[in-house]
């Protein structure tokens, strides 16, 4: 046993987060043991120092909606992290109830399901005008660079309203931010600074005349005479842009990637486009995102047990839902890509109060492409051998860099 400088017993580390980390898609095999073995475990993180580390897909759910761990109690604080920045206050992902409760009740206000459907058929022409360049360049093409980012740009900034001009400089801002090193951790900050002053010019403009764009549903959101500050709108709408679209490009190279590499797969989806829905759902459950152990961080408020270990209050918790994922008591033969799999509860979007409110737009974007391409380009193909693929490194998420293909 060893024991920190407050006090509390924690038992030895032999885990490095680093040590867990990966570009490319292949999730490291020591969580099937430690899911077995030693479900509640301690690691030292890239920044801060040492958490437990949730891997079994009961215990994960139990620890994203237990009010004993709070996001707030993170709130600018060297905590154990993966990556340099600091969290913020006043970010929907920084929040306890009920203050969360609040902001999100009014944000869900701007992802109904009518507002979803109604952004369906531009998301629909986005994707085919990207298809169409493809296919007026012809082959070889990259996926990445030609259809997986600028899409992901393209839809979020049009679902938001910010001008096509202004886009090439969000790209810049959020690029940087999703470092998890960099020399100086000042220019992560910056980057956020630079966004955060962008978006309240923006939602000044949206105050004094709203358009029809999510960021001016979100400024005129109420509920029972309550709404979003200015204050509260900035922090959020960085929020959802960020998570927006680099979750979505990263995963739809990802999941590209995943299908032509396995050329099975992606013919399946060729005859049957009634797959393709399943088949998201299923490609979200396999495929890691993180690059390091867990994205985020919960501080216990007090002392208690989870899956039999005794977390003190002020010890960190990491919830790795990728590993949740992979767990043989929920998921049969869970190693395995089925897309005719009957039950899948996955935690791609999380659990509990923090489960991603922009789940719906994202699942439409990557069902979009995807059944765009296998209707358009049914014959698509890697053009270099699968173990060639660039992959990006020192990020936050796993992407491609580049994804060549012919057809």
């Amino acid at each position: 046993m060893t024991t920190t400088d407050s006090g509390n017993s924690l038992s030895s580390c032999p885990y490095h987060a680093s040590g867990f980390t990966s570009e490319r898609l292949e999730l490291d095999p020591a969580y099937t043991r430690l899911r077995s073995e030693e479900p509640v475990t301690r690691v030292t993180m890239p920044h801060g120092g040492d958490a437990w580390l949730v891997t079994r897909y009961a215990d994960v759910r139990a620890a994203l909606s237990d009010p004993r761990l709070s996001r707030a109690a993170a709130v600018g604080k060297d905590v154990p992290r993966s990556s340099p920045l600091i969290q913020q206050a006043d970010s929907l992902l920084s929040m306890d109830p009920p203050e969360h409760t609040r902001l999100r009740r009014l944000a869900a206000k701007a992802f109904t399901a009518r507002q979803v459907a109604a952004v369906r058929p531009r998301v629909q022409a986005v994707i085919d005008s990207l298809v169409d360049a493809l296919e007026e360049s012809g082959p070889p093409a990259d996926l990445a660079t030609g259809l997986a980012w600028p899409m992901g740009i393209t839809v979020i900034c049009e679902t938001f309203g910010i001008p096509e001009e202004d886009r090439g400089r969000f790209r810049e801002w959020t690029d940087a931010m999703m470092a998890l090193t960099v020399a100086d951790p000042a220019t992560i900050q910056a980057a956020r600074d630079s966004l955060d002053g962008y978006l309240r010019e923006l939602i000044a403009r949206r105050i004094a005349e709203p358009g029809d764009d999510l960021l001016s549903r979100l400024v005129t959101s109420r509920e029972s005479g309550d709404r979003l500050t200015e204050s509260e709108l900035g922090v959020f709408a960085v929020d959802l842009l960020t998570a927006g679209h680099e979750t979505t490009a990263n995963q739809t190279g990802n999941f590209l990637y995943t299908l032509l590499s396995r050329p099975p797969l992606w013919e399946s989806l060729v005859k049957d486009p009634d797959l393709v829905p399943p088949a998201v759902e299923e490609l979200l459950r396999y495929t890691p995102l993180a690059t390091s152990v867990a994205p985020f961080s919960r501080i216990a408020v007090e002392d208690f047990e989870l899956a039999g270990q005794l977390v003190r209050a002020g010890d960190a918790v990491v919830a790795q839902t990728d590993s949740a994922n992979r767990d043989g008591t929920v998921f049969e033969n869970p190693e395995e890509l089925d897309f005719h799999r009957e039950n899948n509860p996955h935690v791609a979007f999380g659990h509990g109060a923090h489960h991603c409110p922009a789940a719906p737009l994202a699942r439409l974007e990557l069902q979009t492409v995807i059944a765009t391409l296998a209707r358009r380009l049914p014959g698509l193909r890697l053009a270099v051998p699968a173990d060639e693929v660039e992959w990006n490194t020192n990020r936050v998420m796993r992407g491609v860099t580049r994804l060549p293909v012919a057809w």
